[in-house]
């Protein structure tokens, strides 16, 4: 459980630089998020409390002063710590220019671990953000300062590739890219093995010592995740989002999704777009 203040945006697919989301949240013990995939890039801060977070087959453990970067259709987890859970905030953002702005920070996929200066504190900025929420020109103009001006935190936080578990292993790590860049292909666990020159056996080994999961989980829960994220911000049919994700027949994607989630796909279409409609008529109440 969390308690979170969020502001959500519709996502932007054109433009320099686009404001997604920015929020702020206080977890309670063990609080999990995820397995997740996101279709724009979100970076966390963390305020108090301790937490890890999972990408690839990495794990890091974060405390207060740190912070860590989700990219576009990467798959992660982050949990808060059962003695002292995290406390932090967050801006999710996309466009054109965020990946050149990411490298010239040097926050990137292979380094998305920051730690800020102790003087520096990027919080202030998602906090004026909060406080500067509307559809107002002004207030929008405001929080693309907000962000840049968090960046600048960022641009002087240091970058330590070396605070990554491990564990690191170069057979998983080729794994995950192949399924992570054909997931919406007929797929077996045996075409896996042979790309990456390991018997299936020996991968699902290792496989589950690095993630967690086999390999056919990891492949499972990538689609459905995937296909949640579609199922909630396209009018794509069903039917388009299972074979995109690499289901042949709807039938097995709805079965699946069910057992998964407890709804079917268009069931969980309505509620998420029905979140999203709410949101909206809190942010941008009609007026009289």
């Amino acid at each position: 459980m969390e308690n979170a203040f969020v502001i959500e945006f519709p996502t932007v697919e054109t433009g320099e630089l686009i404001v997604n989301n920015f929020g702020y949240s206080l977890t309670k013990p063990c609080h999990k998020y995820g397995p997740a995939v996101r279709n724009f890039y979100l970076i966390h801060y963390i305020i108090e409390g301790e937490g890890q977070f999972f990408v690839d087959h990495h794990c890091y453990n974060l405390k207060k002063g740190q912070g860590f970067l989700i990219e576009p259709d990467y798959q992660t987890v982050y949990m808060s710590d059962a003695a002292n859970p995290w406390t932090y905030v967050w801006v999710g953002f996309s466009g054109r220019k965020a990946k050149d702005i990411l490298n010239s920070i040097g926050i990137r996929q292979d380094c998305p671990v920051f730690t800020c200066k102790a003087d520096r504190h990027p919080e202030q900025y998602v906090f004026d953000m909060l406080g500067h929420n509307s559809a107002h020109a002004d207030d929008q103009y405001r929080q693309m300062a907000m962000l840049y001006l968090f960046f600048s935190c960022l641009a002087s936080a240091h970058i330590n590739p070396a605070e990554k578990d491990t564990g690191n292993n170069i057979y998983i790590t080729h794994a995950i890219r192949y399924i992570q860049n054909h997931y919406s292909e007929p797929m077996q666990i045996d075409e896996i093995a042979r790309y990456v020159g390991l018997n299936r056996s020996y991968l699902s080994t290792l496989f589950k010592k690095h993630t967690g999961l086999s390999p056919l989980k990891y492949l499972q829960t990538f689609r459905l995740t995937k296909a949640a994220h579609l199922l909630s911000m396209t009018t794509l049919s069903v039917a388009s989002i299972a074979f995109s994700c690499g289901y042949q027949e709807p039938e097995s994607f709805h079965k699946i999704f069910r057992k998964t989630t407890g709804l079917s796909p268009t069931e969980y279409r309505k509620r998420e777009q029905a979140k999203t409609d709410s949101s909206r008529q809190k942010m941008y109440p009609p007026t009289l």
